[in-house]
């Protein structure tokens, strides 16, 4: 079963702190018991806040964000977190480059590990180049699969591997 789940994006400003806010109160809505963080592959950003378009789109949907300060991936996280659910293909490449063997499998997409099969490839957009729209956008991604997250969970389908999994 999945206790922990850590979003990982480039920066730890604009999708996973997004993702991590939805989770966070979602998952206490469904009832479920899950630590959730984020962070980011570079460490640009450490110790500062959200991008303020982050915060506003998170606010105006009732997400609690303005207290998030930026971190980046330890090597820890590998073994302190049951899934590391990646926004793109080089968040994804970064982790599995970064991860101690035994945990690589453990690093997936999170769109994947939410079953939306819908997206292809399975791609959170980074919107910080972009302007409110596109974060309003990464906002229903985040809600989209954070439900698609609760409803695997409640199955008791695992967002890893099961054979993978028992690696620890």
């Amino acid at each position: 079963m999945t206790s922990s789940i850590l979003f990982v994006c480039l920066g730890n400003i604009c999708r996973s702190p997004l993702v991590e806010a939805v989770a966070r109160r979602r998952f206490a809505d469904a009832g479920l018991s899950i630590e959730v963080d984020s962070c980011g592959t570079g460490g640009w950003h450490v110790g500062q806040g959200a991008d303020e378009r982050s915060i506003r789109v998170a606010e105006e949907a009732g997400y609690r964000l303005r207290d998030h300060r930026v971190r980046q991936l330890a090597v820890d996280d590998f073994r302190r977190f049951d899934a590391l659910l990646a926004m793109d293909d080089d968040n994804l490449a970064v982790l599995r480059a970064s991860s101690p063997p035994q945990y690589r499998d453990r690093a997936i997409f999170f769109l994947d590990a939410a079953g939306l099969d819908e997206y292809a490839p399975p791609i959170v957009p980074d919107p910080y180049y972009e302007d409110l729209d596109a974060f309003r956008h990464v906002l229903k991604l985040a809600e989209q699969g954070v439900d698609g997250l609760i409803e695997r969970l409640r199955r008791g389908v695992p967002l890893v591997a099961p054979s993978r999994a028992a690696t620890r």
